[in-house]
Formats: structure tokens, C-alpha cells, sequence
């Protein structure tokens, strides 16, 4: 028989939990990510250094949904941990001729400078706003599916057909689609939506990634156009 003295000890017991849950999840996942942004930060730098050439868009896709798909499937084990880094640090890898080539433009350093503040802006003052009010931004999840599935089939047309308009509209929609996905995601941990650090840190790291070369694309043109 249940007694509603005992449910409702039981009741706050297990809200207790659950936040404790979330919290871990929340220092692990920051925790992670700190980690793997600077070790693609250090794979960036070495690109540039030696002036690495791009692997190309197959070579770069084939690598990122490759390591993508071996850190989703591995992602309660240590392999999953080692994926992550082999993933982040591909795309740092990759990032460093896209940086080349715009530190090769008149006053690309500041341009790649204002990229970089504009992204560590945008994700720190939208990561604090959901941990301050925890507004629950769960609804976007189907709206941000079919727009970065959208946004990425268009910015491949633009690549493969040489559209630099259609391109600097996909990097005007990846800044707004990546915003929302960092609400999305960080909503998501601290509610006890996504309980992987692992394939929640991924997720930051790609909104992060994604936000500062679409913002890269859009002050390198308004750069070249003044």
C-alpha cells in the first residue's frame, strides 16, 4: 500500500535528483567543450603555420559525418571520447586554410578578431540568458532540424554552382539557426533533455564552429565591399 506521506518525501527525492543529474551533465559537458575548442584551436593554428592546404568539401564532409557517426555510436564509452577529439580536431584542421585565406585580405586579422568576439559574445551572453531564466526552448527542435537541413543543402548548391549571393544568404541563415541551436541545446541539458555530455558538447562545438565561419564569410564581405 502506498502511503502519501512516503510519495511525497519520494517526490523531492527524486527532484533532487534529477537536478543533481542535469548539473553534472552541465559542468561536464562545459568542461568538455573548453577542452575541445582549445585543441582545435591548437590544430587552427598548426594549419595556418604550415599552410595546409583544404582537403576539399567530399574529403571534409566524408571526414566530419564519419567521426560524427563514430562519436554518436561510441558515445558511452571512452572511444567516444577519443571521437570527439578526432572530430574537433578535424574541423580545426579545416578551419585553418579558410583563416589563410582571409588573414591574406587587407585588415583579414581584424576581420577574424571581430569573428572571433562576435561568436564568443553571441554563445556566452545566450548561454547565460537560459541558465539565468531556464526558459525551456524544446519547441525549436523541429523548426532548427529542417533549417539547418535547408540552410546546409543550399550552402552546398552555392558552393557547387558558384553562387556567392545564395552563399552569403546561407551565412546570414546559419548565424540565426546556430544561435537558436545553442538556446536549443543548452535548454535541453539543463532540463534533462540531452543526458550525454558527450553528443551535448558536439553539438555546442558545431553551433560555435558554424556561427564563427558564417560570421567570418559575412565581415570579410563587408570588408571587401568598403
Amino acid at each position: 500500500m502506498n502511503h502519501p506521506e512516503a510519495q511525497a518525501i519520494s517526490l523531492p527525492h527524486r527532484g533532487a535528483e534529477a537536478l543533481f543529474a542535469s548539473n553534472k551533465v552541465v559542468r561536464n559537458t562545459y568542461m568538455l567543450l573548453s577542452m575541445t575548442l582549445l585543441f582545435a584551436a591548437v590544430t587552427a593554428a598548426a594549419s595556418v603555420a604550415l599552410n595546409l592546404p583544404h582537403p576539399g568539401i567530399i574529403i571534409t564532409l566524408v571526414g566530419y559525418f564519419g567521426l560524427l557517426f563514430l562519436t554518436s555510436k561510441f558515445r558511452d564509452s571512452g572511444l567516444g571520447l577519443a571521437s570527439v577529439f578526432a572530430l574537433t580536431g578535424f574541423m580545426g584542421y579545416t578551419l585553418g586554410p579558410i583563416l589563410n585565406n582571409y588573414l591574406a585580405l587587407p585588415n583579414g586579422s581584424q576581420v577574424v578578431m571581430m569573428a572571433m568576439g562576435g561568436t564568443a559574445a553571441i554563445f556566452l551572453g545566450l548561454s547565460a540568458y537560459v541558465m539565468t531564466t531556464r526558459k525551456n526552448f524544446s519547441f525549436m527542435g523541429g523548426f532548427l532540424a529542417v533549417g539547418i537541413l535547408l540552410a546546409f543543402l543550399a550552402g552546398l548548391g552555392a558552393i557547387f554552382f558558384e553562387m556567392p549571393g545564395l552563399s552569403l544568404a546561407v551565412s546570414a541563415m546559419f548565424v540565426l539557426l546556430m544561435s537558436g541551436l545553442i538556446l536549443y541545446e543548452t535548454s535541453n541539458i539543463i532540463h534533462g533533455g540531452e543526458t550525454n555530455y558527450i553528443m551535448a558538447t558536439v553539438t555546442l562545438f558545431v553551433s560555435i564552429f558554424n556561427l564563427f565561419t558564417s560570421l567570418l564569410h559575412l565581415l570579410g564581405f563587408m570588408n571587401n565591399s568598403d
